[in-house]
């Protein structure tokens, strides 16, 4: 059975290293080709109420249908990436989910008791929000705008996975 939220369409995982992370993928896993942006193009991002500019490096490639996100952050700036790293950790950061009813979702999401952490946008269609709920503050789930320039782009990301021949497995944007 697929929840309200439809079914987990994305794994994103924190790394100290993108690039050896991106060829571990290919090498081991398989998986590819890598849609590589060196510094993420965010608009309005907010992390606990406090507005930012962190630099993110984003890789994204598919296996099958599910989106894998590679994410490293290059700067001292508050995130709940950087406060994962802080803690300890790295490795599985939160799910995704992907809607184009962003505001009906979210609302619902806030209603259930779930509180964003922080937010944003890439592109016109490409809200973001990362929330959490008190009683599982470590279990981070991301609610993803896909209407829009985003959505076409992850379609292209799963496209390029479909037909892949492992050459190219890396592709900076």
């Amino acid at each position: 059975m697929t929840g309200a939220l439809g079914a987990i369409r994305q794994t994103a995982y924190v790394v100290a290293d993108i690039e050896a992370e991106m060829r571990r993928w290919v090498e081991e896993l398989g998986v590819g080709p890598w849609f590589y942006v060196e510094r993420a193009a965010f608009r309005d991002y907010v992390h606990r109420g406090v507005r930012s500019d962190p630099h993110v490096s984003i890789a994204l490639a598919n296996s099958g249908p599910h989106q894998i996100e590679l994410i490293q952050q290059r700067c001292a700036t508050p995130t709940m990436y950087a406060e994962f790293t802080e803690a300890g950790r790295s490795g599985l950061h939160h799910v995704a989910f992907w809607t184009a009813e962003f505001d009906a979702r979210l609302a619902e999401l806030v209603a259930l008791g779930y509180a964003v952490g922080q937010s944003g946008a890439v592109g016109a269609d490409g809200r973001f929000a990362y929330l959490v709920h008190p009683a599982r503050p470590d279990d981070i789930v991301e609610l993803s705008e896909t209407g829009g320039r985003k959505g076409r782009f992850f379609e292209h990301v799963a496209e390029a996975a479909r037909s892949w021949d492992g050459t190219d497995p890396i592709r900076r944007l």
